[in-house]
């Protein structure tokens, strides 16, 4: 039986007046989705502040070699088709949201720096999830370094999704290959995306009178970075201030305190319920009606969504009726995740798994998509007949030869062992050079392997198919 969702999005599209487009467009929107803009990365070599200890130069990131002048760059998509004024339409009339699944949507912000085209990276990445039937709601922030699985492309920062989307070209685009990333790493499903540049967050914020924030700890960011490649300074005060659209940007975007991105994460989770708060007072919708047209502008060139018309004024209504104590927010932060460099010197962060699942099923409930439970998985494995390769990458001495008789036990085929090319690997690695599934999950389940850990390549140093790479967080049990 199809879900709520997918029934609805094969009904017809509702046609909407202007002025209609813009209330759905804030009640949805504006109260969430805006708010992801300020997850933008900044220039390169950005000063950032003592105590942030992911790196955040994308000069570092080892990308693919593409010819971007032969990239048929994916096309900037209009918010909604724009619809005839229809006097006759009310929003009274409009039905509420009538499914009783949980819908879920991803938020990126777009890394669009002057006038600059082409593919983009994303920042954080921001979840929202509305449960219809008990009328809570839920956002979790996602760091940008966070070291995943793009599917199809191997293991790399989760920012890079929307990036290797559009390079090459992937069916949907940058952002289906972020909500494929997304749903890969937490086993969640997505229901929607929407993509905002800066143009979207500042011009929405100043439209509907700015936002009330309530600021911590004073700020001061000298090397705060502009648009195009210099400075714009920034400070503030602790206390409760008001807000236009470019110092919420400024407020959102920084990261000149101690926690760095996670700090940067809760701001901008108290700036998307100031938006909220904003947005859902009955006497802002007769000022929004009058700034329609310059409102449904901003929209229409700067959000990217796959939303129909009709899916937003409802979840646009099912929104404001979910009161802001059953709002929860979390962030990936330091309790979920590691700091790590790769082989070529990347400050990445590694996902700690289980923490991760059950901040998963705090906020989403019991997972949509659970993993499979293979039959046989043992006979499958010696079917496939892969040589294996064990490198020791850690500085213990004989712990190749240890785990190679260790894995005898199972019936793997280990036919090389040796060292690897460096010792100081923390975690242990899987590559697999070809196609062999049920070897590489029976070795997941016998040397206890986040599945994050796992890779593809090519053209191995030798007679083997699978390689594993020993780290410091394996031993051979007695």
């Amino acid at each position: 039986m199809e879900s709520d969702s997918k029934k609805r999005r094969s009904r017809p599209r509702i046609r909407l007046p202007l002025w209609a487009l813009i209330l759905i467009a804030v009640g949805i929107l504006a109260a969430f989705i805006t708010s992801s803009v300020w997850l933008f990365q900044t220039v390169q070599g950005q000063v950032i502040a003592t105590g942030d200890i992911t790196d955040p130069d994308f000069s570092a990131v080892v990308e693919p070699v593409v010819d971007l002048s032969t990239t048929v760059n994916a096309p900037s998509l209009p918010l909604f088709e724009e619809e005839p004024d229809d006097p006759s339409f009310a929003v009274e009339s409009a039905e509420p949201w009538d499914g009783t699944e949980r819908v879920t949507i991803l938020l990126l912000g777009i890394d669009q720096r002057c006038e600059e085209t082409g593919p983009t990276h994303t920042d954080t990445l921001m979840l929202v999830t509305v449960d219809p039937v008990n009328l809570t709601g839920a956002v979790l922030s996602l760091p940008r370094d966070l070291w995943v699985e793009i599917p199809g492309l191997g293991l790399d920062r989760i920012n890079q999704a929307h990036y290797l989307g559009e390079v090459y070209e992937y069916p949907g685009g940058g952002p289906a290959l972020a909500v494929e990333t997304v749903e890969t790493t937490l086993g969640i499903p997505i229901n929607y995306y929407v993509a905002v540049n800066f143009d979207a967050f500042v011009e929405v914020i100043d439209l509907i009178g700015g936002i009330v924030v309530s600021v911590p700890e004073a700020i001061d960011d000298p090397t705060y970075p502009d648009r195009c490649y210099g400075y714009d300074p920034f400070s503030i005060e602790a206390g409760t201030h008001q807000l236009d659209g470019a110092a919420a940007l400024k407020y959102a975007r920084t990261r000149a305190t101690f926690g760095g991105d996670v700090d940067r994460a809760g701001r901008q989770q108290s700036v998307v319920l100031a938006v909220r708060e904003q947005v859902v007072r009955l006497n802002m919708v007769p000022q929004l009606m009058r700034q329609a047209p310059e409102l449904w502008q901003t929209l229409q060139d700067n959000v990217n969504t796959n939303m129909t018309i009709d899916e937003a004024l409802q979840l646009g209504l099912l929104v404001q009726d979910i009161p802001r104590e059953q709002i929860h927010t979390a962030v990936i932060d330091y309790n979920y995740v590691y700091n790590e460099t790769t082989a070529d010197g990347r400050q990445v962060l590694v996902p700690i798994r289980d923490q991760i699942r059950y901040l998963r099923d705090e906020l989403f409930a019991p997972p949509a998509i659970p993993t499979p439970i293979i039959a046989d998985l043992s006979a499958l494995m010696v079917q496939e007949e892969a040589r294996i390769a064990v490198y020791n990458g850690t500085a213990v001495f004989g712990l190749a030869g240890e785990t190679q008789a260790y894995l005898q036990l199972f019936d793997f085929n280990v036919t090389e062992i040796g060292n690897a090319d460096a010792a100081t690997y923390r975690t242990t690695q899987i590559v697999d050079y070809g196609s062999h599934p049920y070897t590489v999950q029976y070795l997941i389940q016998q040397l206890h392997i986040p599945p994050l850990n796992i890779s593809n390549g090519r053209n191995p140093d030798g007679d083997f198919d699978v390689l594993i790479i020993l780290g410091d967080d394996w031993r051979v049990p007695d």
